[in-house]
């Protein structure tokens, strides 16, 4: 779960989930949507209560347009990031950034990799009219009033947020079990150095993703294909040392994979996440090494930490 911040006004804590759902789908950066929300706080204790007539409205829209504001530096230090960019994981803790039971759209519960990553093809103002109509469920009456823009210019906004996410990855529902079945298969082959058998467990034109952010090594760009990734990643298992690392299952953005920590103080080393694609096979896996996502992760309680 989310550490837990204080935050002690019962007229907020109703609002605090929906809230850190919306920054969390803007920001892909789960320290950052942790800020936007406690800063969301901090106004509210601020405002004249007596003057608003709908909480949740008067908090998004806060909400929305500190995420804006972070979206326009963090694209600039994006363009400096080292390697490729991936959202900071969420491991085993998805549901706590479900935006809650009063909304259940398609895209509702989305947090996967792939999802974020079309999110990051959008301009910021297309991303939030996206999420707010699409994800959250706000008409565009609402989605206007949060953006200070016309119900038409949001529509249009939504709309070509849409075109962009259509281009991309087509969405896969895949039974949990299926998805466990896979990793089970990937993870068996990898551990045997069996190059032909990983490359069966992938999809043709799968990707391979991964993030060190310049501070850890990383693959710099993605792989595509799958026997040139199950070439690379048994060429990365036989270089690497058996008792150095440790790994346990684990639930990264709603998808299967596994967490890594260091054997010898318990630290995360990186994440695994798979993306059960059509056919059975896997359409990406992508890998988090920067430490800088990883530092919400607690250490190994099984390594003495």
């Amino acid at each position: 779960m989310p550490p837990e911040i204080p935050r002690d006004d019962d007229s907020f804590r109703p609002h605090d989930r929906y809230l850190r759902a919306l920054a969390y789908r803007m920001l892909g950066s789960r320290a950052e949507a942790e800020d936007v929300v406690q800063d969301t706080w901090l106004r509210w204790q601020g405002a004249d209560r007596s003057e608003v007539e709908n909480p949740r409205a008067f908090l998004s829209r806060v909400a929305t347009h500190l995420c804006l504001d972070r979206l326009q530096s963090a694209r600039q230090r994006r363009e400096q990031y080292v390697g490729t960019w991936l959202p900071e994981p969420l491991v085993d803790e998805s549901q706590a950034w479900h935006p809650g039971p009063d909304v259940a759209t398609e895209y509702a519960q989305d947090v996967s990799m792939a999802f974020m990553l079309m999110l990051e093809r959008l301009s910021p103002l297309e991303r939030a009219a996206f999420l707010l109509h699409d994800v959250f469920d706000l008409d565009f009456d609402e989605v206007g009033a949060r953006l200070q823009r016309s119900s038409a210019a949001c529509r249009q906004l939504a709309s070509r947020a849409r075109q962009h996410l259509k281009s991309g990855q087509a969405r896969s529902e895949v039974a949990a079990g299926e998805g466990r079945r896979l990793l089970q298969a990937f993870a068996a082959a990898l551990a045997q150095g069996d190059v032909e058998a990983l490359a069966r467990t992938l999809a043709e034109d799968a990707r391979f993703v991964s993030d060190g952010g310049g501070v850890v090594a990383a693959v710099p760009r993605p792989l595509i294909g799958a026997v040139r990734i199950a070439k690379a990643l048994v060429g990365f298992a036989r270089l690497a040392d058996p008792g150095r690392h440790r790994v346990v299952p684990a639930e990264i953005n709603g998808m299967p994979g596994w967490l890594m920590y260091d054997a010898l103080d318990g630290s995360p080393v990186q994440t695994l996440a798979i993306e059960p694609g059509p056919e059975g096979r896997i359409a990406a896996v992508y890998v988090v090494r920067n430490p800088d996502k990883l530092r919400h992760l607690k250490r190994s309680p099984e390594l003495g930490v």
